[in-house]
């Protein structure tokens, strides 16, 4: 039986009794004789068996699975989203699916119709850049959805959204930045401009236009570590600029990384740098990068909240408070 799944008609035939107490024997509250689950429970062990979730959810109201969605997983505050939600999932005796976003948008689709064909009980779309066709296939489907970072399109069923205070979070930077002593500022933006990149970019600007601080924005580039790197090639290869956000902690590496070992400037001496997201890599001893915190633990409690509530639950919309965590990227207030 090496080349085919162990069935519960196998084990039946094994343990000399019927189909129907091999399922009731493996089922949680069901009754059977003590004598049969032992045999049931000595066959099944010879055999190598497991259970078959997948036909176990066809007979549930729900599923046990959960469905993540996401782009870009090699971003550090994203792979730290999907290592504390699964783990959260499996505590709460959930599975998860989860598909990468890395192909084409029409192979995207098709992968997404085929993870809904595993009747997941919800669909979790990670921060970052989804296509709103994507949201209207899975809500067209049925499924209940959970935003994170992102705006609701328009006509979508239910929906719990999950968001960070981008604009909050975007001011917090600008006003260390101004408390630092910094007088010629730029935002590191990517070309991918997601709602959220864009919120804390135009509160950053709002705020240093509110106290006369030109902004140089650097919108090139995917939101990758890369583009940091050639932000800060663009952006400091010549004196001026004094201080730089970067709106996720991977373009804030990028930057602050290159200025230090690759164009001989000091961080936060000569530019200070400030991120976004509060990724673990972002405390390396070898980074200590000031940013803005976006709770994971808040993030993950909110998200299993929505997954795990009732199926009817009208559509829910959290806020994810930040703050400042000081580290070392950015003079101390009050500098020259």
């Amino acid at each position: 039986m090496a080349d085919k799944f162990v069935s519960a008609s196998d084990v039946a035939r094994r343990a000399g009794v019927s189909r129907s107490a091999v399922s009731r024997t493996f089922t949680e509250g069901a009754s059977v004789a003590p004598k049969t689950r032992a045999r049931v429970m000595k066959a099944a062990e010879e055999l190598g068996y497991r259970v078959n979730l997948l036909a176990r959810t066809l007979h549930k109201q729900r599923s046990d699975l959960v469905g993540l969605v996401g782009a870009n997983l090699s971003n550090p505050y994203i792979s730290a989203q999907v290592d504390a939600l699964t783990a959260a999932l499996h505590g709460n005796g959930l599975q998860c699916m989860l598909l990468n976003l890395a192909g084409a948008e029409e192979d995207v689709e098709n992968a997404l119709a085929k993870l809904l064909e595993y009747r997941v009980r919800t669909v979790v779309l990670l921060s970052g850049a989804v296509p709103d066709t994507l949201v209207r296939l899975a809500a067209a489907n049925g499924t209940r959805l959970v935003l994170i970072n992102r705006p609701l399109p328009d006509n979508i069923g239910r929906v719990d959204q999950i968001e960070a205070d981008s604009a909050a979070g975007g001011a917090l930077a600008a006003e260390r930045l101004i408390a630092a002593g910094c007088r010629n500022v730029a935002v590191v933006l990517s070309a991918s401009r997601t709602s959220a990149k864009l919120a804390r970019a135009e509160a950053f600007i709002r705020v240093m236009a509110e106290n006369n601080i030109p902004v140089t924005e650097w919108s090139q580039g995917r939101n990758t570590y890369e583009t940091g790197i050639e932000a800060a090639h663009g952006l400091l290869s010549a004196p001026g600029i004094d201080g730089v956000f970067g709106v996720t902690d991977e373009i804030a590496l990028g930057v602050m990384n290159t200025a230090r070992h690759e164009l001989g400037l000091s961080v936060p001496d000569d530019v200070s740098v400030i991120g976004f997201d509060d990724a673990p890599i972002s405390d390396w001893s070898s980074h200590r990068l000031t940013t803005i915190r976006q709770s994971l633990s808040s993030l993950t409690k909110a998200t299993l909240a929505a997954i795990t509530g009732p199926a009817d639950a009208p559509s829910s919309h959290h806020f994810i408070p930040v703050s400042l965590v000081e580290r070392g990227s950015v003079k101390p207030q009050g500098a020259a």
